[in-house]
This record gives C-alpha cells, sequence and structure tokens, in this order.
C-alpha cells in the first residue's frame, strides 16, 4: 500500500473516531457513561447540555479533518485535547473510563497515530510531489 492511500485511511478513520464518539456516545447519549463523566467532573446542573455541546465539537473536528484545511493545526489540537481530556479523566474519574486507567494507553495509540498520519506520512507524500 503506498503512503497516499494509507494516508487517506488514517485521516478517515481518525475523523470516524470522533465522529462515532461525538454523535452516537454523546449527542444522542447511547453510552451515558459520557455524561457521567462530564456530571463528575464540570457538575451534574448542566450535564446533559454541556455533553452535547462536547458531541457537537467532536462532529466539528472531523469535518475539520476532512476538510483538510491547516491539517497540521488540527492534529496539534488533536493531540493537545486527546491529551488534556484524558489527562483529566484518569485523575479525576478513572472508575468511569471503559478500561479504567488503561484507556490512557488507548489515548496514547491514538495520539501517536495522528502524529505519525499527518507529520511523518503527510511529510512523505508533500516531498515525494
Amino acid at each position: 500500500m503506498n503512503n497516499r492511500k494509507l494516508y487517506k485511511i488514517l485521516t478517515f478513520c481518525i475523523a470516524l473516531v470522533w465522529i462515532l464518539n461525538g454523535l452516537f456516545c454523546k449527542v444522542l447519549n447511547l453510552v451515558p457513561r459520557h455524561q457521567q463523566i462530564v456530571a463528575r467532573i464540570l457538575g451534574d446542573d448542566y450535564s446533559r447540555v454541556l455533553t452535547i455541546l462536547i458531541g457537537l465539537s467532536e462532529i466539528l473536528m472531523a469535518i475539520w479533518i476532512l476538510s483538510r484545511f491547516k491539517p497540521r493545526l488540527n492534529a496539534i489540537a488533536q493531540i493537545s485535547i486527546v491529551g488534556l481530556m484524558n489527562t483529566l479523566e484518569f485523575i479525576l474519574v478513572p472508575d468511569l473510563l471503559l478500561w479504567g486507567k488503561l484507556n490512557s494507553l488507548f489515548a496514547l495509540i491514538f495520539i501517536m497515530v495522528v502524529y505519525f498520519n499527518e507529520f511523518y506520512l503527510n511529510k512523505k507524500i508533500t516531498q515525494q510531489t
């Protein structure tokens, strides 16, 4: 498989992660644990509204990824958001995470995939053209 094809596949998969988490887990509330996490960290009063807003933000992130507008800035934003979010969850609500503190390993893998895709693969593609 060539670099360009792998880059497109990874870009689509990364966007899909944001869409699935935003739309299904948060906006449609198919995974209530997400709202529980928001309630525990930010308070229960507006946890549903905040969860929906977070979900919509994740959907916007997916659109940004697929738009290819400022992809390096996008990758930095993704890495920062996932890193910060998972650090907070690791410290504040590890009991609500699907895999407990092991969630941070999956977050690290996701961060590495985002980094590899944008700062390694895309760079190689750019150098080839």
